[in-house]
């Protein structure tokens, strides 16, 4: 039983620490949102089956907080400071576009 709690607990870490670091993709000045997100978010969000591509939180739901997040990340978030100017604009305005907020 022993063995099995700390397996699960190793796994859990991993699958955490998978996703938490900086990234360093940088976009070309005109890539669309969408090509940005499939790009760089997609390694660790996966769109839902009803064509969402994020569930976002009610405090996620401006240009300026997805934006934030994006460049600086979060506990178990990447983060991706390469992503600025208008590519951030777009990768904010397609996520916001294409999710439903809780």
């Amino acid at each position: 039983m022993n063995e099995t709690i700390g397996l699960l607990v190793i796994s859990a870490a991993i699958g955490l620490t998978g996703c938490a670091k900086t990234d360093t993709y940088t976009p070309a000045e005109t890539a669309s949102g969408e090509d940005i997100f499939f790009a760089s978010c997609t390694k660790c969000h996966k769109p839902e089956t009803n064509g969402n591509v994020m569930l976002l939180s009610a405090k996620m739901n401006t240009k300026e907080a997805i934006i934030e997040k994006v460049q600086k990340g979060g506990m178990t978030m990447t983060a991706f400071p390469n992503i600025t100017g208008e590519p951030a604009q777009r990768l904010a305005e397609f996520i916001l576009e294409n999710s439903k907020t809780k």
